[in-house]
């Protein structure tokens, strides 16, 4: 969705108040300056959208109670957002919706206004004293039609009455669903995907009966990452817990396409990429565009910087067989297959808000390695496939140089002058059905042999001519004398 930045009010031309806005105005302030938002600060941004006083209405951050008018715009990617996410804050709405605005201030008059219209309302204030938003029936319909038929829409949370027929807050949003939602927010305000890109609570169905859940499903083709499984653990959920779940999703990844032929799919093994060809997963999911299967990302949040750490090398030493690759059979080899391996990555969310490029900095690490990287960093197999092909094109010059000094050792020489055969004539010789007497002289020495061999030919075959000549010629003589004497 498109972003546009909070105009500062401190420069905005007044307007009266029986004027609307004009195109893409989002604020309309009756005074000429006011405080930004605290939550403009990294570490201020927890208490944006809160309360500061449970139950005084009208006191977070707008002493002046300012009026800032929302768009048509604003109401309706509210709307979708709500309609994929179910429940969201206002914090949670504004990082992931307007991340270039200074503040969540407009998002919350955009709640409002919504409410007003009978759109949405409050479900509950959390702890920290959020007010957590959800559709109404009315804004449900109405989001179902904003949102595209590919978007999967999120269930109606219908209002619940008491004994007395008094409304009720509702229940059954915990830490966790909160930080779902704020994992989401944080990750689109970095740039990987929009709203509607996002998908919640994806089954993954397994043939032995159980269905493994994803928490998010990202999908930021634009960002590099064509898809991605997330799963956020407050650090509440024990560690073998976390590597079953690696473990469903690698035997979930490789289940058979409906009608693929097996005996294929066991040879496309030995193939690297072409194996995923024969499976479920790609027809569901895009190609990564990298070796192996859609990446899945952990995100923690919550206890200690050290328990959080804790639990992050414990992950990694229980579940390699299922991220770590396979070195390659060949000596001098040091790139690993990937192919077939689960790209497990791993992130905080507090690294993520310390971090002043946020989800887009080095706050992501592969499994396996030490290194803190960027997310495309981390997905990328820089010991993989690339570095195979030039250590296969390394091993190929090698093993071509080692054949031709072999080649170079069994070259002959020649028995006259110690010179080394051509590659013709050395050819010429292993070719000959028969041997001949030069076959162990050079070109040139060979060469001479046979030019003498031959000039003795003509030489003996011109005296044998001469010899021949002589003895007619005396016959002749001798002939001529017999009929002399005769006479």
């Amino acid at each position: 969705m498109p972003t546009e930045p909070t105009p500062d009010p401190a420069f905005e031309p007044h307007e009266s108040a029986d004027r609307s806005p004009a195109d893409g105005v989002d604020q309309v302030p009756p005074v000429p300056s006011i405080a930004p938002s605290t939550a403009s600060s990294a570490v201020g941004r927890g208490g944006a959208g809160q309360l500061r006083k449970p139950g005084a209405s009208g006191t977070f951050d707008n002493p002046l109670k300012q009026t800032w008018k929302p768009t048509h715009t604003r109401k309706k990617e509210v709307l979708k957002a709500l309609g994929i996410f179910q429940r969201a804050t206002a914090d949670h709405l504004w990082r992931m919706l307007r991340p270039g605005d200074r503040h969540d201030r407009c998002t919350r008059d955009t709640l409002n206004a919504l409410k007003g219209e009978g759109k949405v309302r409050v479900e509950t204030r959390m702890e920290s004293g959020h007010q957590l938003w959800v559709l109404t029936e009315r804004g449900h319909k109405e989001a179902r039609q904003l949102l595209p038929k590919s978007a999967r829409m999120s269930v109606l949370r219908k209002l619940q009455y008491d004994d007395d027929g008094e409304p009720v807050d509702g229940d059954g949003y915990d830490e966790h669903a909160a930080a779902v939602t704020s994992t989401a927010a944080v990750l689109t305000g970095a740039g990987y995907g929009t709203p509607l890109s996002w998908q919640t609570e994806i089954a993954h169905r397994l043939p032995y009966g159980y269905t493994q859940y994803a928490d998010l499903t990202m999908r930021a083709p634009g960002a590099g990452v064509p898809a991605m499984l997330l799963e956020v653990d407050r650090v509440n959920e024990p560690v073998d817990d976390l590597t079953a779940k690696l473990r469903r999703y690698h035997e979930w990844f490789e289940l058979l396409a409906p009608k693929a032929d097996k005996d294929k799919e066991k040879a496309a093994r030995r193939q690297g990429a072409a194996v995923h060809d024969f499976r479920l997963w790609s027809r569901i999911y895009p190609a990564t565009g990298r070796e192996g299967y859609v990446p899945v990302a952990f995100v923690f949040t919550g206890k200690t910087a050290a328990q959080r750490a804790s639990r992050i090398r414990r992950l990694e030493q229980d579940a390699r067989r299922y991220f770590a690759g396979t070195p390659y059979p060949w000596a001098g080899f040091t790139a690993v297959d990937y192919h077939q391996t689960l790209p497990a990555v791993v992130t905080e969310l507090e690294r993520i808000t310390a971090d002043p490029a946020r989800a887009a900095g080095r706050v992501w690490r592969r499994l396996g390695r030490e290194e803190w990287q960027t997310l495309n960093e981390a997905l990328d197999n820089s010991d993989g496939e690339q570095l195979y092909r030039i250590e296969a094109e390394q091993s190929r010059r090698r093993q071509a140089e080692r054949k031709a000094a072999e080649r170079e050792a069994q070259r002959p020489v020649c028995a006259r002058c110690g010179t080394k055969f051509t590659d013709e004539r050395w050819q010429l010789t292993i070719q000959s059905s028969w041997r001949d007497p030069g076959d162990d002289l050079c070109g040139p020495c060979w060469k001479q042999d046979v030019d003498r061999r031959e000039a003795e030919r003509v030489a003996r075959r011109a005296a044998e001519e001469a010899a021949e000549r002589e003895a007619a010629e005396a016959e002749v003589k001798k002939s001529r004398g017999l009929f002399g004497r005769r006479r």
